[in-house]
């Protein structure tokens, strides 16, 4: 790869020469989105128009935060609610790669109807290049499809521009860095957002549960890792498990949703070790979410997987298969 300022400067001519007219991203507020919105902005200005979809799917708080990013670059940019509009095209799918493929379309489609209105001909994607390697093609196994590579309609009304596409994510955190980009040390999160995040059935409820699961994660390893307590792992996060377990509440007998915690060390996404987080903290994080949560989580476990031969987010496959080792957390 060139370097940082080299590869900032040639991108910034390419795009010049590549988007002859009206532009828009598609911009979730990570990293990699955000590095490729800022160096379309620089490359044409006015032209361009950031768009985050809010598909009901991102975590909690996410749609400000990503709203704050986009005033500090001084960019164009629409933040859409298309929440209702995902939760209707998902209702009934519950397969991993049926979900990233609705997803993928139904953001296409949300990007075509604003690409319209705007009068833009070009759809920029902050794409880097394990998203296309794990999304497979003629010659490769498919390890899962990124909504941006095997989710995308085969007829498009856009011409896409992929200015990150050969580029892994440690490369793409140094660009971000010279860039200023306030995105460039944000932990990855998956484009179809939650809803690989809740095995089986995406709905609102499921959603909620899910998100302020990962929200008790995200604030408790934060905090441990900055009183020294364990390193920042480079992702951590909660999956909501489809079944429900026996548990107690009082002196009754009570049924409730197991989530499992995950969190891995990484440098490019391509391999991962899982995190050795003190107990101390994984006790924590299980006693919160199972108080603050009574109502619907009643166990939690932690995933000791490392990728190979797990992924870092989990997949649903056919009953009677797991993908994961857990180890339960009393």
């Amino acid at each position: 790869m060139l370097g940082a300022e080299e590869f900032i400067e040639d991108t910034i001519e390419d795009l010049k020469q590549k988007i002859s007219g009206k532009a828009i991203i598609a911009c979730s507020g990570g990293v990699d989105s955000m590095v490729a919105a800022v160096l379309a902005h620089r490359a044409v200005g006015d032209r361009l128009l950031a768009i985050y979809v809010d598909n009901g799917l991102m975590r909690k708080g996410e749609t400000e935060e990503v709203r704050g990013m986009f005033e500090a670059t001084g960019m164009n940019y629409e933040i859409v609610d298309a929440s209702e509009e995902f939760f209707s095209a998902l209702a009934g799918v519950s397969e991993p790669e049926r979900k990233r493929k609705v997803i993928g379309e139904k953001f296409i489609r949300v990007f075509e109807r604003k690409a319209k209105e705007f009068g833009a001909e070009f759809l920029v994607q902050g794409t880097i290049a394990p998203d296309w390697i794990e999304s497979g093609d003629d010659v490769r196994d498919t390890i899962k499809s990124h909504h941006n590579v095997g989710g995308l309609p085969k007829e498009m009304g856009m011409t896409l521009v992929e200015p990150l596409r050969d580029l892994y994510k440690d490369e793409v955190r140094d660009i971000a860095r010279m860039l200023g980009v306030g995105a460039s040390e944000r932990q990855p999160f998956p484009g179809p957002a939650l809803a690989v995040r809740c095995l089986g059935e995406v709905t609102p409820e499921n959603v909620a549960i899910v998100r302020e699961a990962c929200y008790i994660v995200e604030d408790e390893i934060r905090k441990a890792a900055a009183a020294g307590e364990m390193e920042l792992p480079w992702q951590y996060f909660a999956v909501l498990l489809p079944s429900k377990s026996v548990g107690v509440q009082g002196d009754r007998r009570a049924y409730g949703r197991t989530i499992a915690i995950r969190a891995v060390s990484s440098i490019d996404g391509m391999t991962a070790t899982y995190s050795r987080i003190p107990l101390q903290v994984l006790d924590r994080m299980s006693v919160r979410i199972t108080n603050e949560m009574k109502d619907s989580v009643n166990r939690v476990v932690y995933d000791i997987t490392n990728k190979p031969p797990a992924t870092i987010e989990w997949e649903r496959l056919p009953s009677g298969f797991t993908t994961k080792n857990a180890i339960e957390i009393p």
